[in-house]
Parts: C-alpha cells; structure tokens; sequence
C-alpha cells in the first residue's frame, strides 16, 4: 500500500473515532480540489491534500488551495505521517 492510501485510511478512521466524517472529494467541474473534505463536530470543515513522500501540490491544486484559504478555509496538505498527527491534534483542540 502507498503512503498515500496508509495516510488516507489512518485519517478517515481517526476522523470518525473523533465524531466526524472524512468526505472523499471529485469535483468533475473544478479541477485542483483537496482530496478530502474534514467535516467536524460544531460545524467545523477543513480541506485535505494528501500526497505520496516527497510529492507536491501541482500548480493548479495549489493555486485553488490559496483560493480555499483566501475564503477563510483551512487547506491542510501532507505527505507524511508526522504532518498527519499534527494535523489530527490540531483539529482536535479546535
């Protein structure tokens, strides 16, 4: 398995151990769109980008996550499992 899917699989399950929901994402009209949609407790939402080691965003994918951010969203990207934990206890203390 890649770490992309382990770093997928870990945070759908400890999305839902937290009360929430981890929303794959296909947006066929508007490329460039986080993988994930984080939705938590309180109506709290955030966007994931999940890549393999040493992956980044494509210019397009960045360009719409600095969209994201400009609406006020929290765009999350990560490609390994340290950035996967610290983002899991972040949310958490949200």
């Amino acid at each position: 398995m890649s770490l992309e899917k382990r770093l997928e699989q870990r945070l759908r399950i400890a999305v839902k151990r937290r009360g929430g929901i981890a929303l794959k994402f296909y947006c066929l009209s508007y490329t460039g769109m986080p993988d994930r949609i984080i939705l938590m407790p309180g109506g709290k939402v955030y966007f994931v980008e999940l890549k393999s080691e040493y992956k980044k965003p494509s210019p397009r994918q960045a360009f719409v996550h600095e969209q994201l951010r400009q609406l006020g969203f929290d765009v999350s990207y990560m490609n390994t499992e340290e950035q996967l934990t610290s983002f899991l206890d972040r949310i958490i203390q949200n």
